[in-house]
């Protein structure tokens, strides 16, 4: 049997089973015991074990459940919301300071957390209540909120950056530091079309009366609840930029701090404690049966051969690189209409991430790309988690009003996306810093 024949088989099969609603981790591990077992017999089912333990037992993965322990531990104590209050204080009167909110509180949060899904879930309780008092429409409530959401992969910690660094085998303390920039580009176009939008539709955003609050009280909500988010930040990418920690020990520090900052707002709470910490082992586990069953079916392309024939054929197409890697995005865009980020990655990487090298192309600024792309998934129509996490936060609303204030959102990063490969450089600066 050819190897064309056995890709779609083995592709066809997995992406059945996830019509059908089988979890994504035990779609992978069936596809992996079956096809193990038809391609080499038993042996093959002990190689499968081999490289599930190899998969998962990387020193590299460490960040993963340090990050998600460090969002679950700012979210569930509460410290999120006092930023956010004391973000709002800073605004003064600008168009659509509510909408504007959600994108300064977006990129903050989206450095104590790697979840878009608890990023929108955080503003969207904190903020909308408030957008809705004020007479916002939806149009600009529901979209900053679910856009700014996503700001949470692109951002250090990112959990998801941190797999995807590992299934693309880079280096993981350079990807981390080549998605920032990407991330506050995405937060500056946010930011710039609220303002515009809210200037050209002055109806989207009521203006009222903002409460006085003096500089000197400003400055000492600041000292309290933002300075030492400060810390946060510093352990997480300061230490990682000045070679003075790996991206596993900046975790590992981060997730300290984030305990001192927690016992020091609210006291030790053990119950709030133990829920953060199964929270955060429930969603690794989650990660890490998905991630093994990931790397044996990049095995399994291998081989058949599909992985060194697709790497032939791209190269072989009478296409500019840029061409090819638009048609990669492209076809990204559309299995994020109805499939996860996570389970895009793990039917994507092992197939692209052998085309790339051959096409010249830097693997950073790709998968920076590629980043992005899955953070679209998230807020792309009909099936984004973040849209759903947004009914459930606003259950007032229609899915379809929901559909819609996305849209502007999803066409925004896809901006993003273009500018990012067109200058390239954005994504390597930071990293090019670290090395010197």
């Amino acid at each position: 049997m050819d190897w064309v024949t056995l890709f779609i088989i083995i592709l066809s099969a997995l992406i059945f089973l996830f019509f059908l609603g089988v979890p994504v981790a035990y779609s992978f591990l069936f596809i992996n015991i079956l096809f193990a077992y038809i391609f080499w017999g038993e042996i093959g089912l002990t190689q499968l074990i081999l490289s599930i333990f190899r998969s998962i037992s990387s020193f590299s993965l460490l960040p993963v459940p340090l990050f998600l322990l460090m969002g679950e531990i700012m979210f569930l104590f509460g410290i999120a919301q006092n930023m956010m209050e004391t973000l709002e204080k800073w605004m003064g009167r600008l168009p659509g300071r509510l909408s504007l909110l959600a994108v300064v509180g977006g990129v903050i949060f989206a450095t104590l957390s790697g979840s878009s899904m608890a990023g929108c879930a955080m503003l969207g309780q904190t903020l909308l209540p408030e957008m809705e008092k004020k007479g916002y429409k939806s149009q600009i409530t529901l979209g900053p909120i679910m856009g700014c959401g996503t700001l949470a992969a692109m951002i250090p910690p990112s959990a998801l950056g941190v797999l995807l660094a590992c299934l693309a085998q880079i280096s993981v303390g350079d990807f981390l530091l080549s998605i920032i920039f990407p991330g506050l580009l995405m937060a500056a176009l946010f930011a710039l079309y609220i303002i515009l939008r809210c200037v050209l539709q002055p109806e989207l955003a009521p203006k009222y009366e903002v409460e006085k609050v003096s500089f000197r009280e400003k400055i000492i909500l600041s000292v309290k609840y933002l300075l030492p988010l400060g810390l946060v930040i510093f352990a997480v990418i300061g230490l990682i930029i000045f070679g003075v920690a790996t991206p596993t020990e900046s975790a590992a520090v981060g997730a300290l701090v984030c305990f001192i900052l927690a016992f020091f707002y609210k006291g030790f709470r053990g119950e709030i404690l133990k829920k953060a910490i199964v929270n955060s082992v429930k969603i690794t586990v989650m990660m890490f049966m998905i991630l093994s069953g990931a790397s044996a079916f990049s095995q399994l392309l291998a081989y058949t051969g599909a992985s060194q024939n697709l790497v032939q054929l791209a190269v072989g197409l009478q296409l500019p690189p840029i061409a090819v890697l638009i048609l990669m995005q492209f076809i990204l865009v559309l299995l994020g209409t109805f499939m996860e980020p996570l389970s895009i990655l793990m039917v994507a990487l092992p197939i692209y991430m052998p085309i790339i090298p051959q096409l010249g192309i830097n693997p950073l600024p790709f998968c920076s790309v590629l980043l992005i792309n899955m953070e679209i998934a998230t807020i792309s129509p009909p099936d984004g988690l973040v849209l759903y996490t947004m009914k459930a936060v606003a259950p007032h609303h229609s899915m379809g009003d929901i559909y819609k204030a996305s849209i502007p959102f999803v066409i925004i990063d896809i901006i993003a996306m273009a500018i990012i490969m067109i200058f390239p450089g954005i994504t390597l600066f930071l990293p090019s810093i670290a090395k010197r």
